[in-house]
């Protein structure tokens, strides 16, 4: 692989963590937003975007970022398991896609149908509570594993795997 091949792949995988970035950050805002608000319209309208968001730019940054990262793994001198950040990253990555894809989007979804069924006054109704404080708990393990991920990225601790020698 080229340099300049290797920077755009780089420059594209730096992107779509971007937007992974970005889109945790509207989450954050929109469920504190939503945790808050005393307006039927505002309540729906956080549900709505945040559900949006997982069905969209969610799912398209988790897929280019992984796509991205496992070229940049193969197709360089990195490798898959030769480092341990690396393998930390992949199984960070594990837990964004299980979050992401499934969590994020049933929470949302469901959060979606109560507020419009009831506005304000799905906090009322059962589960409610329980989903939003499952959704937050979602955010919050996403930001953190993300940021996690950008700072493996950006330090790499832990070194090379010891080399097997042969039995």
């Amino acid at each position: 692989m080229s340099l300049r091949q290797r920077r755009i792949l780089l420059l594209l995988h730096l992107f779509f963590a971007s937007i992974m970035l970005g889109g945790q950050a509207t989450f954050i805002l929109l469920a504190l937003t939503a945790s808050v608000t005393d307006s039927d319209s505002v309540l729906r309208a956080c549900y709505t975007i945040m559900h949006l968001l997982a069905a969209s730019s969610v799912r398209a940054s988790t897929i280019g970022t992984t796509v991205t990262g496992i070229l940049l793994s193969v197709l360089t001198s990195w490798g898959l398991f030769r480092y341990y950040w690396l393998i930390a990253k992949e199984i960070l990555t594990l837990l964004a896609i299980g979050i992401g894809f499934v969590g994020i989007y049933e929470w949302t979804l469901r959060g979606v149908e109560q507020t419009d069924k009831a506005g304000l006054q799905a906090w009322e109704a059962a589960g409610f509570s329980v989903n939003h404080t499952w959704l937050w708990i979602g955010i919050l393990l996403q930001a953190l594993s993300l940021l996690a991920m950008f700072a493996l990225s950006v330090w790499k601790p832990g070194g090379r795997r010891g080399r097997r020698t042969a039995v």
